[in-house]
């Protein structure tokens, strides 16, 4: 495996995982019944929750000992590509539910 820093290959993987949260995030609320206003406010602030636990904006401890998490994409071709510091996937929250929910 081949550590690869890369930060426009790696703004394009976050951008694209961010896009299949927002997707998955939006079937299961419309599964419990969420629409309109109500589901993509809803949708907004689990993605937001969820990419700044992700971007190691929360304390997390695991046996007494504080933990960061640090996102990585690994690819077909054995590569392993990173952007050289923590992830910034909170910063996608908003351009991926412009597209979920078609805003202009």
């Amino acid at each position: 495996m081949e550590l690869k820093l890369d930060p426009g290959t790696y703004d394009d993987y976050l951008s694209a995982l961010m896009m299949e949260m927002m997707q998955t995030i939006h079937v299961k609320l419309v599964e419990a019944g969420l629409s309109d206003q109500q589901l993509e406010q809803t949708a907004a602030e689990i993605a937001f929750s969820i990419s700044s636990i992700i971007d190691d904006n929360a304390a997390i401890e695991a046996d007494g000992k504080e933990i960061k998490p640090y996102l990585m994409f690994q690819t077909d071709d054995n590569e392993v590509m990173h952007c050289g510091e923590n992830s910034y996937l909170h910063e996608k929250v908003y351009e991926a539910l412009k597209k979920q929910y078609e805003k202009k």
